[in-house]
């Protein structure tokens, strides 16, 4: 397959730049698979448009301020730029560096700005000089490992203080206080990803309370966002892209609830693209079944995966050609999809992070 197969014309001004004032404000457009055709909803009828006895699966991943702005203090043998004595360092030239994974204790990855410009070596400083990151050696499309130290505390702790919220690239403004609640999920608890599982920011609390009276059950997995998600396509062939690897964990409480509604004919509904890979890399490891544990996906879902344990998905509205649309896709149909989104351009939807749903059946 073709990578231009999987565009489609989008106006900048749909491009949803902040939130609603209310999170399950949102739209919502339904897209019937069986039939061919789709209802615009609001995201407050979700609800009422599952079924009783649907199991609702939930990515519970925690964004942290992943982004990191700060200045090169060259390397710890030859600093560079001009001589701070009150500060005792050498400062010169700003640096930003997004955390895309975590390899150990002190071992990052992450991309890096000025690429280019930063050498094997360099140390940059971040904050008051609270935290530094000295780079250990180059990946593939810019990617660093980077190692990160503290003066005092934790790692995390200070990632937390002076880290930005990670905002993708077409949210065109810096990070404000508001997004470090609303770039998250109201049920995010395992701290580690990178971008948010945009699928479940338009959730609520009455919202949840709601499926539960209707006799939705839910469970919750974790899969960490990284750049596997949000890795662009470089190669015109579609099945040429190689995914990166993502960390997920699956507790035995819920591989137990997802084995039981497939074992009873019950719908299992994903709510988000992370949640799929999650569960049908299991599901193609293990025979159909969820077994519980951590590890790592680098599954890529395209048109023509075979879908073995989601029957619904909850997603939200996709960039053109990104990994994310092609699973879309897959799952609905490439001619409905594409169908679908024309649509919701029409009728003026709002996309990608910040933008409206779209529920699949």
């Amino acid at each position: 397959m073709q990578l231009s197969e999987f565009d489609y014309p989008l106006p900048p001004e749909l491009i949803a730049q902040y939130p609603l004032a209310e999170r399950d404000a949102s739209r919502l457009l339904v897209v019937d698979r069986s039939g061919g055709g789709f209802q615009d909803h609001g995201f407050r009828e979700l609800p009422g448009l599952l079924r009783e006895g649907d199991l609702l699966v939930f990515n519970n991943t925690r964004v942290f301020p992943a982004r990191l702005l700060g200045r090169r203090r060259g390397t710890r043998a030859q600093p560079i730029g001009r001589h701070n004595p009150a500060r005792r360092e050498y400062l010169s030239g700003e640096v930003e560096m997004l955390l895309t994974r975590r390899e150990s204790q002190e071992i990052w990855q992450a991309l890096v700005r000025p690429g280019r410009r930063i050498r094997t070596g360099e140390v940059a400083v971040f904050g008051d000089g609270e935290l530094e990151a000295e780079v250990l050696g180059r990946a593939e499309y810019g990617v660093r490992r980077i190692r990160l130290r503290v003066q005092s505390g934790s790692v995390e702790e200070a990632i937390d203080r002076i880290g930005h919220v990670p905002l993708p690239p077409y949210i065109r403004r810096p990070d404000e206080a508001h997004d470090r609640a609303r770039y998250q999920t109201v049920y995010a608890k395992a701290w580690g990803a990178a971008a948010a599982p945009t699928a479940g920011l338009h959730f609520t609390e009455r919202i949840l309370r709601e499926l539960a009276e209707r006799g939705v059950e839910t469970c919750e997995i974790t899969l960490h966002v990284g750049l596997g998600t949000f890795q662009p396509v470089r190669t015109e062939r579609v099945e040429e892209h190689r995914m990166e690897a993502e960390p997920y964990e699956v507790s035995p409480e819920a591989a137990s609830a997802i084995n039981r509604a497939l074992e009873q004919g019950r719908r299992v509904v994903a709510v988000g693209t992370t949640t799929v890979r999650t569960l049908e890399h299991l599901a193609t490891e293990h025979g159909g079944r969820i077994v519980a544990g951590r590890g790592e996906t680098r599954l890529f879902i395209y048109p023509g995966f075979r879908f073995r344990v989601t029957a619904a998905l909850l997603t939200n509205f996709h960039l053109p050609r990104s990994t994310l649309l092609m699973l879309v896709c897959a799952f609905g149909g490439r001619e409905l999809s594409l169908r679908a989104y024309r649509h919701a351009v029409a009728e003026r939807y709002r996309f990608y992070s910040y933008g409206d749903s779209m529920l699949i059946v």
